[in-house]
């Protein structure tokens, strides 16, 4: 691990969805200005209530509830299964998509990266104690949905924080330790 960044959860920024129907807290991203110039970004979303997605053509996109009862999607006409929380699912950025809440409004999670420049996957991931793995990603995402894990070494990540670090594309042991739910996301250069 070449690098490793701490991204503390009041820092986000809030940006409009690209349908100015809401708004995103930015977790990071990997460069880009615009809200479709980069190579992958990671957001957090209040969603008050149903509706259509912002399109994100020539990306791939994974959601997963953070909070609230859930949703189901109807992507280019194909329903979902009813997401609950910490259930990912993934599909295409460009494709037409409207979102059916169960409940009430929710909090979510999301991925976009763009799969011509990234491969990536996405996993979550409860840390009891210690969880060792190994990783060749070019970038690592940890992110905290609750509790209170860490990267050996370093600080503990309160709910919503972040770790994003920098790998080399070799493969490197990662442990983390502490108690919590997180989600590991590797991004390997194409």
């Amino acid at each position: 691990m070449s690098g490793v960044r701490l991204l503390r959860a009041n820092t986000y920024t809030r940006m409009p969805w690209k349908n100015g129907a809401g708004s995103t807290l930015e977790i990071a991203r990997d460069d880009g200005e615009a809200l479709d110039a980069f190579g992958w970004r990671l957001s957090i979303a209040d969603v008050g209530e149903s509706g259509g997605f912002s399109r994100f053509t020539g990306y791939q996109r994974v959601i997963t509830v953070l909070e609230g009862a859930g949703m189901r999607l109807e992507v280019d006409g194909q329903p979902s299964r009813d997401l609950t929380r910490l259930d990912a699912f993934a599909f295409a950025g460009g494709a037409t998509v409207d979102c059916t809440l169960i409940g009430g409004p929710i909090r979510d999670f999301n991925l976009i990266y763009d799969p011509l420049r990234y491969a990536a996957r996405l996993q979550w991931l409860q840390v009891d104690g210690t969880l060792d793995f190994f990783s060749s990603a070019h970038t690592l995402l940890l992110f905290a949905a609750q509790g209170h894990p860490q990267l050996l070494g370093h600080d503990c990540l309160n709910p919503y924080d972040c770790l994003q670090i920098a790998g080399s594309g070799e493969l490197q042991p990662i442990r983390l330790v502490g108690e919590g739910v997180l989600c590991l996301i590797e991004l390997i250069a194409i």
